[in-house]
C-alpha cells in the first residue's frame, strides 16, 4: 500500500500559508486539511492558563510569560524562546494527528505557525509516510503589505501589525530552524509560483539534459527554468577533459531570490566569473538535472531551452 502524504506548512503569521495549504489540498486532492490553531484551542481547553501561560498568549507575545528573562542575550532570543514554548504545548497534539492519519492511510496537510522544525519530531514518521516539511518565507516589505491588506479586507490583523517586529523575529527564527533541520524553505511569491515550487519538490518530475550555454547566457537559462516555469536546478556535472572523474555540483536552486543573488555575485566577482568561464571551456557540455512540478511543465522547460540553442543536439 502507498505511504500516505503528510505535508506540513509552517510560517510566521501573515505569510500566506493558509491560502497555499488550501490550494495545495486542491491540487493533490487531499481532503484532510488542518490548522494548528484548532489544535491549540483544544489544548488550551485541557491545560489551564495557570499551568501554561505562554500557550494562552499569542505566538508573538508569549515571551512576556517566560521566567528568568535576563538569561537571554538579546530581544530576538527572548521572543524566539517564548514562541518555542508557546508552540511546544501544541506539538504533541499535532504528532497525534499525524499518527492517526498514518494509521488510517489518509493523506493530510497541516498548516500553522506552531510547525517548528526541530520541535516537531518527523523522523518517527518517515518509515510510514511520505513526509514533506515546508516553511514559507517573505521579505520584510511584502510581509508587512500582507498584514495591512488583511487588516483592511477582513478587519483582522491590526494587533499583529502592532507586533510586526516580533512576527519578523519569529519569521527569521523559523527560517533558521528550517535550514538547521532540513525543512524546505519556500520564498512566498504569487500563489501559482509558490504552489509550483512546492509541487516541484513533492512530485519531483526531473530530467538531465546536456547544456552548451555560455556563462553570459547563464542568466537566460536560469530565467527559463526558475523565473518563467518555476522549476529548479538540482545538479550540474562537468566532464572535464583529462580527468577520469567528473566534477559534480549539487546546487538545488529553486527560487528567484537565490538565483538572482548568485548572478549578482558572479557578475561582481571577476575572478569567480573567469573561473566559471574556464570550467565551461574545459567541458564540452554540462549534464544538468532540472526538475519541475509535473512532466508537462518539464517538457516546456526543455522545449524553450532547445529553441534557444542551449541543449546539445546529439
Amino acid at each position: 500500500m502507498r505511504k500516505p502524504y503528510v505535508i506540513l506548512i509552517g510560517s510566521a503569521s501573515g505569510i500566506g500559508k493558509s491560502t497555499i495549504a488550501a490550494e495545495l489540498a486542491k491540487a493533490l486532492n487531499i481532503k484532510h486539511l488542518i490548522e494548528s490553531d484548532f489544535i491549540r484551542a483544544v489544548v488550551r481547553g485541557i491545560i489551564g492558563k495557570e499551568y501554561a501561560p505562554a500557550l494562552h498568549s499569542s505566538s508573538y507575545d508569549a515571551y512576556k510569560h517566560l521566567r528568568n528573562k535576563n538569561r537571554y542575550e538579546s530581544y530576538d532570543e527572548l521572543v524566539s524562546a517564548g514562541f518555542d514554548e508557546h508552540a511546544s504545548s501544541v506539538i504533541p497534539g499535532l504528532e497525534k494527528i499525524i499518527q492517526r492519519a498514518i494509521t488510517d492511510y489518509d493523506d493530510i496537510i497541516i498548516e500553522g505557525v506552531h510547525l517548528v522544525p526541530g520541535l516537531i519530531n518527523i523522523e518517527q514518521f518517515k518509515e510510514y509516510a511520505n513526509i514533506y516539511f515546508f516553511v514559507l518565507s517573505s521579505d520584510e516589505e511584502s510581509h508587512k503589505d500582507r498584514f495591512v491588506k488583511r487588516a483592511v479586507q477582513i478587519h483582522r490583523g491590526g494587533k499583529q501589525l502592532d507586533f510586526f517586529r516580533e512576527n519578523r523575529i519569529i519569521h527569521d527564527h523559523l527560517v533558521e530552524q528550517a535550514q538547521t533541520y532540513g525543512a524546505n524553505v519556500i520564498h512566498a511569491e504569487e500563489i501559482d509560483k509558490t504552489l509550483d515550487k512546492i509541487l516541484t519538490i513533492i512530485n519531483k518530475s526531473c530530467t538531465t539534459v546536456n547544456l552548451t550555454n555560455t556563462v553570459d547566457e547563464l542568466a537566460d537559462v536560469i530565467d527559463i527554468i526558475i523565473t518563467k516555469n518555476n522549476g529548479s536546478l538540482e545538479k550540474v556535472t562537468y566532464n572535464i577533459k583529462g580527468f577520469k572523474e567528473p566534477l559534480v555540483r549539487n546546487i538545488s536552486v529553486s527560487d528567484n531570490a537565490s538565483a538572482e543573488k548568485f548572478m549578482e555575485k558572479l557578475n561582481e566577482d571577476k575572478n569567480k566569473k573567469e573561473y566559471l568561464e574556464e570550467l565551461y571551456k574545459l567541458s564540452e557540455y554540462r549534464k544538468t538535472t532540472i526538475c519541475a512540478s509535473n512532466p508537462e511543465k518539464l517538457d516546456e522547460i526543455i522545449k524553450e531551452l532547445t529553441e534557444k540553442g542551449y541543449v546539445l543536439n546529439e
